[in-house]
Formats: structure tokens, sequence, C-alpha cells
């Protein structure tokens, strides 16, 4: 049974940073599309990151850009979200998700099948 599990949300102030991190169980690791999905209150559910494990590109929302850095760590299994210059727009639950192992399609824009719990990140001005 695949388990992602997810870390490190909080809350922080404009400009402030955090890093989320997104543990996988009973999951095959290794040419995988992985991403972190934000959903806020009456808005719709955002992909702000993704990272192809095989290896190791990543992509990025435009409101993310240059600030959310997506990383792996292939020895723990492990997907981590930092996020700087942090603001209140961020605000929203962040969720990690895994699609089907060995499947691919460009820049990771694929059915995401497994999915955590979710984290919480909330940005005050």
């Amino acid at each position: 049974q695949v388990q992602l599990v997810e870390s490190g949300g909080g809350s922080v102030q404009a400009g402030g940073s955090l890093r989320l991190s997104c543990a996988a169980s009973g999951y095959t690791w290794g040419r995988n599309c992985m991403g972190w999905f934000r959903q806020a209150p009456g808005k719709e559910r955002e992909r702000v990151a993704a990272i192809y494990t095989g290896g190791g590109s990543t992509y990025y929302a435009d409101s993310v850009k240059g600030r959310f850095t997506i990383s792996q760590d292939n020895a723990k299994n492990t997907v981590y979200l930092q996020m700087n210059s942090l603001k209140p727009e961020d605000t929203a639950m962040y969720y990690c998700a895994a699609a089907r192992p060995g499947w691919y399609a460009f820049q990771c824009a694929l059915e995401y099948n497994y999915w955590g719990q979710g984290t919480q990140v909330t940005v005050s001005s």
C-alpha cells in the first residue's frame, strides 16, 4: 500500500521560509513523477512543482518560480519543497502526490494517483 506522509507545514510571516517533506513508502521509487499541489479555500487545486525522479528534471508553476525548489533524496524515498520568500497568497493546504511508477508525460503533466494527507501552510502579512 502506497503511503505519502507530508510534514513541515506551519505558520510564518511574509518573507519567511518553510521546507515541506514527503516520505513515500510502499512505492516503487525510481523513474517517477512526483509533485506538490496546493489548494486554498474557494480556489482550485494548483500544481506548484513537480520532479521526475529518474533524472531530476523539475517543473514549477509561474507563481512560485524563483521562490520554491523541489528536490529528492533517493536514499530516503523523500521529496522536499523548499519555499522561500513566502507571500500571503501562498497560504493553502499543500499535498504531496505521486504518479504511477514508471509513467511519464511531458513536464510530468499526468494523473497523480497517490496523495498524502496534506499539510497546512499559513503566511501572514
